[in-house]
């Protein structure tokens, strides 16, 4: 009896150790966040920084040294042309020019001394009364000083031109940038006296790298952003391409010029200009969040949803080659289309196959 009624109490503890396992709990549908490709530009986008500047900038400077006497500008004077913008002491000049005057003087007087000479010399030859050598010898003598008399006067018009280089001049009309001389100073010839602003159209200088710069021609369109006027865009074209590398080795000069003027832009303002280049390659990239774009041991990829009922979708895993990141999205060059719905969020916890739930791009998750 005491045998029968063990065997009842350990049977149920057999039965629990004995069963089979419980059955699997069906898979979590996880909601997702997805968005739509979208179709990128068969041109790049890319941004310099840059400087605005005159159109032309003239480095007024002195033919010869001196010292200023007069400073006829200050800066941001508007001048006009043939207006005065400097003038050196002229006293050291005037004294060449009237040593240069004296001896010119000189130099007359003693070719008409020689052409007496040599008339009077020629005429005893033609009597018989001087020989050969004595008419040779004043005919040189006349020539000679004939020859004293040009150097004479070439040197008085060098020695006028040197004075009259000590006025200063605006060679056109424009506004003064810059004036670091002050007066009674001592400039060389060729020093800057002031620097001088013209042209109409304004003009903004930029680097570009050696890899782009094959693809910027003259005359291409850009646009022009300045960072004291970043409600307004200027258009603007290429008017200069750096043919040679600048101190860097890397990089390259170009400068664009506004399309219209404006009183607002000064030379010096920070710039940004975009350039829209051409792609290299037949097939045209599209765009998607970096987020959307995942990488493992197998490489780069996205999850593709596929669309089922009662909004539900399938994942797919798609290989991918990405390409530049812009300022509307990554690039994608391979392994998406446009019509594709790429997830967005949660990459880590999904896989090829699963099902899951999609949500809006706006929906919030309960």
């Amino acid at each position: 009896m005491l045998n029968r009624t063990l065997l009842v109490l350990l049977l149920p503890l057999c039965l629990l150790a004995c069963g089979s396992e419980p059955a699997p709990q069906p898979e979590l549908i996880r909601p997702i966040r997805y968005q739509k490709v979208k179709p990128g530009s068969s041109q790049l986008k890319r941004t310099f920084s840059g400087m605005a500047q005159a159109g032309v900038e003239s480095r007024l400077s002195f033919r010869v040294p001196g010292a200023v006497k007069e400073l006829a500008v200050q800066v941001g004077d508007k001048v006009k042309q043939g207006q005065l913008i400097a003038r050196l002491d002229v006293t050291d000049y005037r004294l060449q020019v009237q040593e240069a005057q004296a001896a010119l003087a000189n130099a007359r007087a003693q070719a008409r001394n020689a052409e007496a000479n040599y008339e009077r010399v020629r005429g005893l030859y033609e009597n018989r009364n001087a020989s050969r050598n004595d008419l040779d010898a004043a005919r040189a003598a006349s020539e000679s000083t004939e020859a004293l008399v040009r150097a004479s006067n070439t040197r008085l018009e060098l020695a006028q031109s040197q004075r009259g280089y000590t006025r200063l001049t605006a060679p056109s009309a424009g506004a003064i940038a810059s004036v670091p001389i002050e007066v009674n100073e001592n400039v060389a010839a060729g020093q800057m006296v002031a620097l001088l602003t013209s042209g109409k159209l304004t003009e903004v200088g930029c680097t570009v790298p050696e890899s782009l710069i094959t693809k910027i021609n003259q005359k291409m369109p850009v646009s022009v952003v300045f960072d004291a006027l970043p409600e307004r865009t200027f258009a603007a074209k290429v008017t200069e391409v750096g043919v040679a590398a600048t101190g860097q080795g890397t990089t390259f000069p170009v400068t664009v010029r506004l399309e219209q003027s404006s009183g607002q832009i000064r030379p010096g303002m920070a710039a940004a200009i975009i350039f829209l280049l051409p792609k290299t390659g037949n097939d045209t990239p599209v765009l998607v969040a970096p987020e959307a774009i995942g990488e493992d041991r197998k490489g780069r990829f996205a999850f593709v949803v596929e669309s089922a009922k009662d909004g539900l979708g399938i994942i797919h895993r798609r290989a991918v080659t990405v390409g530049e990141l812009t300022s509307d999205g990554l690039e994608v060059l391979s392994g998406l289309q446009d019509s594709d719905l790429v997830v967005t969020a949660g990459i880590s916890r999904i896989h090829e196959g699963q099902q899951v739930q999609i949500l809006a791009s706006n929906e919030v998750r309960p």
